[in-house]
């Protein structure tokens, strides 16, 4: 994997090159997605490009390389740590969701011994970050992302209180999402509730 920079300047003649056919080109460093009509251009862009990488000595990756038909119901591909599927719906690829679990769950052990407020404020701050660049995604990625924090922090409560084991459902009433909002959890359903009415 070359550097950002790098990679702009070395394949911005792959850039013009897509423009000159009439292709639209979506690209971030050596990761892109050619847009096209109908297959046949596809296939075509496809073969312009394989003869540019082999002249420029570079090579397509091949689990990554498909041609993708948006318009049937299977449609689907990757890009930017996004899920792009058929009918307009994206989301967090799995890998992307996974990472921001990973990042969480040193901020939400059990044995914390900071208040609940406190606890949060690093918290959110990974929320609110992940939120920025995921904001288009559907909402019930939001909501189940917003169960699991919500679950991490009850159970940290639940053992402060003497309990054993993992949070519960039972646990729910005990503390109900209205608590750890006035605690000032950052929602990520809430934050996409209100970002989709800003737009309206």
């Amino acid at each position: 994997m070359i550097s950002p920079l790098l990679a702009n300047l070395y394949l911005h003649a792959l850039d013009l090159l897509m423009r000159e056919s009439g292709v639209e080109m979506v690209r971030y460093a050596d990761d892109f997605v050619l847009l096209c009509r109908d297959r046949a251009q596809a296939e075509a862009a496809l073969e312009r490009v394989q003869s540019w990488m082999q002249t420029h000595e570079l090579q397509l990756h091949p689990d990554k390389t498909r041609l993708v038909d948006m318009s049937q119901s299977g449609g689907s591909f990757e890009f930017l740590g996004y899920h792009f599927h058929h009918g307009g719906r994206r989301w967090p690829r799995r890998k992307s969701v996974q990472k921001l679990k990973a990042a969480l769950k040193p901020l939400s052990q059990r044995n914390h011994g900071e208040s609940l407020r406190e606890l949060i404020k690093p918290i959110n701050a990974k929320l609110r970050g992940w939120f920025g660049y995921f904001r288009h995604s559907t909402r019930t990625v939001f909501r189940t992302l917003d169960q699991w924090v919500r679950e991490r922090l009850r159970a940290i409560l639940r053992k402060r209180a003497g309990k054993r084991g993992r949070s519960r459902g039972r646990d729910r009433p005990r503390w109900p999402n209205a608590y750890f909002a006035r605690h000032g959890l950052f929602s990520l359903y809430e934050a996409r509730l209100a970002a989709v009415q800003s737009h309206r």
